[in-house]
């Protein structure tokens, strides 16, 4: 029996920016796959690489830059045939981008355009990738605030981005997304800007709208809570690197890497737990030191320098991958679970 195709497969990502003194690693090496209706959550630090690595995939790069980017990144669509996006042309690339492959930004209000009707921003990806007319596109864009479920719907149509809230705004921002039916959604920490009670509808709504139309997700987020409710699989970052990756389940039982005990350290919850297991008081954690900069990493493993286990080698040899590819670590510790 022929092995199914990921719907996404990512190998070896680099992302390098060139300036003056050499290329700098922003993000190095990252690989994963992502399976029909499956939701990958990418965790990690701020300014650990995640959003780079999802602006990579999709060629949305700051212009005002010189980036290299190397890999793969197979995006197999509906036919089944796959597409390189690292290697397809720009124009091949915009008939993927929104139709097979769409992304939902972090900050709305900085990706809506200000002086457009939200319908007409809906309307407009309708237009280029299914060839719809006007009167069309723009019942299109209806259906899909509705499937948002935006409060008069058929109002905000014509409403500025400027008119709505933030959970409004983060709707249309879904409603773009999701209107043209994309296999793969990026969603690059979808519900930052809300607070906590419009986070939650978020979240259940774009549960809703993965369960109704079984396309794939790339969650990326810093918030473990998240993770845990509504991902399938982890892939844990630190210094542009993927340092960990597992099950969900089997990732909160027994994390593998430094790193990732570290970040589940944090949580007031694993606080409690080891309070209870102890029967005594156990103080919030954290992870002392802070990130290394990217252009001054050594030939070691990157968190070699906060890590409280680290051992001679950790700081002289880039570690291995070990475990099995349902829970790998890259870690020089054969001892941890």
């Amino acid at each position: 029996m022929t092995a199914l195709l990921p719907r996404l497969q990512v190998r070896d990502l680099h992302t390098r920016l060139l300036q003056g003194g050499g290329p700098l690693p922003l993000v190095r090496g990252v690989s994963f796959d992502l399976f029909d209706g499956q939701t990958l959550a990418l965790v990690g630090e701020s300014g650990s690489g995640k959003s780079l690595t999802a602006l990579s995939l999709m060629r949305l790069l700051a212009r005002n830059a010189r980036w290299e980017c190397s890999g793969q990144a197979l995006l197999t669509d509906a036919q089944g045939q796959q597409h390189d996006m690292l290697q397809v042309s720009d124009e091949h690339m915009r008939q993927l981008r929104g139709h097979q492959i769409a992304m939902i930004f972090q900050e709305p209000m900085t990706c809506l355009n200000p002086v457009l009707p939200v319908g007409e921003q809906i309307a407009e990806s309708v237009r280029l990738h299914l060839g719809l007319n006007a009167a069309a596109a723009r019942a299109q864009a209806l259906r899909a605030l509705e499937q948002v479920e935006m409060p008069a719907a058929r109002q905000r149509l014509d409403e500025y981005p400027h008119q709505l809230s933030g959970g409004m705004r983060q709707r249309v921002m879904i409603a773009m997304a999701m209107v043209c039916e994309p296999r793969v959604l990026i969603a690059d920490e979808p519900t930052t800007a809300l607070d906590v009670t419009i986070q939650a509808q978020i979240l259940a709504l774009m549960s809703r709208l993965q369960k109704d139309t079984g396309m794939s997700m790339l969650f990326i987020t810093h918030n473990l809570g998240v993770v845990a409710h509504h991902a399938e699989r982890v892939a844990v970052m630190y210094a542009g690197q993927v340092v960990e990756q597992a099950g969900v389940h089997e990732l909160f039982a027994k994390p593998a890497h430094p790193y990732t005990q570290g970040l589940l350290a944090c949580l007031p919850g694993r606080a409690r737990q080891l309070a209870r297991q102890s029967g005594q008081a156990v103080a919030l954690q954290d992870i002392p030191g802070q990130a290394p900069a990217m252009n001054r990493l050594g030939s070691g493993c990157s968190f070699a320098e906060r890590c409280s286990v680290s051992l001679p080698a950790c700081q002289q040899q880039a570690p291995p991958w070990l475990g099995t590819p349902a829970h790998a670590r890259l870690c020089h510790l054969k001892g941890q679970p």
